[in-house]
């Protein structure tokens, strides 16, 4: 009998695509391998709000969340690593004095800047027409129906700077991303940008030192379970430091170059079953 595994699985570019597509497969594996008795959990840069029904309907575990700002045991908060109230007013003041949208990511809750919902509406209608779909005037739809992505940032309220784990900053200007690490050096750790629409600028930030890896850390020690028998998967660069503690960090097909470079071994595209691959080699299901 196969002992018990502790999976990690990253949300976008692995468990969905970038429009937000989850293969059967994908589904088919996580429920299987929990069935058999092994832990997966979610370890993603988006926070807890930001992941939807669909996601969580699939059954998991627990997650890491924000990019390792946060972790879930079931539906329990069980660590926090949120940015000293000082720290999140010089990241803002910065980002306003530059003129970059951005939003802050506390454990339930979104702030955005004015400008980020016209962002996402704008790559939602462009999505639509890619797939020959009929959406109109997505920046000012408020009903029931309207994307998930729309209705987390739905309203622009003034901006808490208590119990903020990240902010993501979003620029189509390639030299932001180098101006925001240059003004912040020291303090935070920024990293390149996760999800490709927001710009090819654009970052994320988090307290020097908070990340998946170091998050996944302290969730296993919570747990009394060694790294050696966590798996974790991913494809952006925020998940490098997940790939490196884990006993066998596994990057997917789509990943970028610099991140299968970190990983053990390379699986499938996410929508080329993926996650189902990498479980059934590694046993789980």
């Amino acid at each position: 009998m196969i002992s018990p595994r502790i999976a990690f699985l990253d949300v976008d570019g692995t468990l969905i695509d970038s429009g937000e597509v989850i293969a059967p497969s994908t589904i088919e594996a996580v429920q299987t391998a929990r069935a058999n008795g092994h832990l997966v959990y979610l370890s993603t840069g988006r926070a807890s709000v930001e992941i939807y029904a669909a996601i969580r309907d699939i059954g998991f575990d627990g997650a890491i969340t924000a990019g390792g700002g946060f972790a879930e045991i079931g539906d329990e908060l069980v660590i926090s690593r949120t940015m000293p109230e000082d720290a999140v007013a010089r990241m803002v003041g910065f980002y306003e004095e530059s003129g970059y949208d951005f939003y802050l990511q506390s454990y339930d809750e979104l702030f955005p800047s004015p400008g980020v919902r016209g962002r996402f509406a704008a790559y939602l209608d462009d999505d639509s027409e890619r797939k020959g779909e009929t959406r109109t005037d997505l920046a000012s739809v408020t009903d029931a129906d309207e994307h998930p992505a729309l209705k987390a940032f739905a309203d622009v309220r003034p901006l808490r700077y208590t119990g903020i784990a990240k902010s993501v900053f979003l620029a189509a200007d390639l030299t932001a991303f180098d101006r925001v690490s240059e003004a912040l050096s020291g303090d935070f750790h920024v990293i390149t940008g996760t999800i490709p629409h927001l710009g090819k600028g654009s970052g994320e930030v988090t307290l020097d030192g908070v990340n998946k890896g170091t998050t996944l850390l302290q969730l296993l020690d919570k747990l009394g379970i060694d790294a050696a028998s966590a798996i974790g998967i991913g494809d952006s660069t925020n998940d490098i430091e997940m790939l490196q503690v884990c006993g066998v960090g596994i990057a997917m097909g789509n990943a970028t170059d610099t991140v299968k470079a970190h990983a053990d071994e390379v699986t499938t595209s996410v929508l080329d079953d993926g996650v189902w691959n990498a479980f059934r080699r590694h046993g789980l299901i």
